[in-house]
Order: C-alpha cells, then structure tokens, then sequence
C-alpha cells in the first residue's frame, strides 16, 4: 500500500517541502531510501526500524520504498524520520487514518523518542508558505515553531504521541495562527508589552563604565551611528577591549525582517532550540595580540 505524508529539509537557510511517498509493497523483505538522500538521511533506515519495535509497532517484513520527492533536490540529516515512520505505519494499516495536509518534522531515536532538529523555524515556515495547516515537531524545539505564522503547532515527545495526532482530527497543543514576535530582553512570548530598548543583556558593559578616553568614546559613537568600520590599537590595559564590548548595547534592536533573519541564522547553527525572535544584532569583534 501506498502512503503519503510531508515532511520538510534545509537547503541552505531556506527550508523545503518534502513529499515523503512510502510504498509496502510484498516481496523479499527491504528498505530503500531513493531520492538523493545523505548519509545521515541512509541511516534513518536504522533509527526507524529501532524506533518501531521499541514503541510497540511492527516493522513490517515487506519490501518498502521511500521515495523523497523532489527527486532532483538533495535532502540533508534527520528531519524526515517521523515522516517516514508515519508513512511505513500508514502503509502496513497499523494506523488507518491517513493525514490531510498535516507534516512531522523529528528525529527518532531507537527508542521511539522525538528528536528536535536544526533549522526548524525555517522548515517550518516552508510549510506554511505552501498552504500546509498542521506540523507536528519535537517538543523540545515547540517555542522555535511558534515563531512561524500562519500555521499550527503539534509538540510531541515520542513516536506514540505523533501517531495519536495523525489518528485524532484535532491536535492536542494549538497555537496561535501569528504569534507574539518577541525580543531578546527576556519577556514571554505571550507578552502583548512593547520592546523596552533600555533593557540590556546580561552581562554587557556600559559605555558609561568606561574612565577617561574620550576620543575614544567619541569616535567610537561616530563610527556606529554611520556604520563604519573601526580599528581599535593601543597598549595593554589602555580599555580597547572593554570599548569593543559596550559595541552591542549601543546597538538598536534588530527589526522584524532582520529579526527572523538573524533568528533563521540561529536556528540552522543547531545550537539549541530557540524561545524567541533574536532582536540583538551580530557582532564580531576579532582580537589580535
């Protein structure tokens, strides 16, 4: 039987949409992944058999094909995997209610858990974008989801979880079509509270802190309020670091274009799932001795 679900890939900084068809078919048992798959994606074929048996299910033993379409657009690391697992139990009627314009984004592990990913936010707005209604993600990464407008929001921890979504018509966690774009400073996403530009980061020095060098100070404001470059040399101890480091405070916030921009950045980086747009913007200041 055939089986369809969406599911999303990064390509660059742009998230795609990916129609993952799965066919469980008779035959010798197998498991193809076609598709310009990578290396990571090969291996989804492991993650998701261990991931089956451990959750209660079964791995059917039929010939099964993935085909990740478009077949010409290479797909890169672990996004697919609940996909494709919902897509085998589709295929083999363990589970009988077939999704409408519903996509799953996770990584599974061998034992059933959902997995977040990196460049989430933007996969998500991919889907959006083309017309998709629901998205089921891990619910370690459901506060970088949010960030996407026009789209609801499933968290689930585990391979059961995900399933009980696909069977039930109404998702268990909703969330706001457009939600609160929020800044840096700390407020909650619910927060309806404009940003407060006095709020500083933790942690970051003030010009005000700074003794003495007034040229210095001066020029430094001088080359931020145009955007110009500035090179900073002096002798040890003369505050050319503790100048460099007030830089970001004296910096307005981001708006909400260069926001989900830097925000976008962040996400594909994989360092961690995300809570809220970043409103500070990049700063970079090499030190040479």
């Amino acid at each position: 039987m055939l089986a369809t679900i969406l599911s999303a890939t990064l390509h660059g900084l742009e998230g795609r949409v990916i129609r993952v068809e799965v066919d469980v078919a008779p035959g010798l048992p197998g498991f193809t992944i076609v598709g310009l798959a990578d290396a990571a994606l090969q291996e989804a074929r492991e993650r998701v058999r261990g991931a089956l048996r451990n959750a209660g299910f079964v791995h059917p033993p039929r010939r099964i094909t993935v085909n990740l379409a478009p077949a010409d657009l290479r797909k890169a690391g672990a996004s697919i995997d609940l996909a494709i697992a919902i897509g085998i139990l589709l295929g083999s009627e363990q589970v009988r209610a077939a999704p409408a314009r519903i996509a799953l984004i996770g990584e599974l592990s061998l034992g059933g858990e959902v997995r977040p990913v990196p460049g989430l936010l933007p996969m998500v707005a991919a889907l959006a974008r083309r017309g998709v209604r629901r998205v089921v993600v891990p619910g370690a990464a459901v506060d970088e989801a949010r960030l996407a407008a026009n789209i609801e929001v499933v968290a689930v921890e585990s391979l059961d979880e995900a399933v009980a979504v696909v069977r039930s018509s109404r998702s268990r966690r909703r969330v706001r079509d457009a939600p609160e774009r929020v800044e840096a400073a700390g407020r909650e996403a619910t927060s309806a509270e404009p940003p407060d530009d006095r709020v500083r980061p933790d942690g970051m020095p003030d010009l005000a802190e700074v003794r003495g060098q007034l040229e210095a100070r001066r020029a430094l404001e001088i080359a931020l309020a145009g955007g110009h470059g500035l090179l900073l040399i002096g002798p040890p101890g003369s505050g050319k670091t503790l100048l460099a480091r007030t830089i970001p405070g004296l910096l307005p916030p981001l708006g909400d274009d260069a926001a989900l921009t830097a925000t976008v950045i962040a996400s594909v980086s994989g360092d961690g799932p995300l809570r809220m747009l970043v409103r500070r913007p990049p700063f970079r200041a090499p030190h040479h001795t």
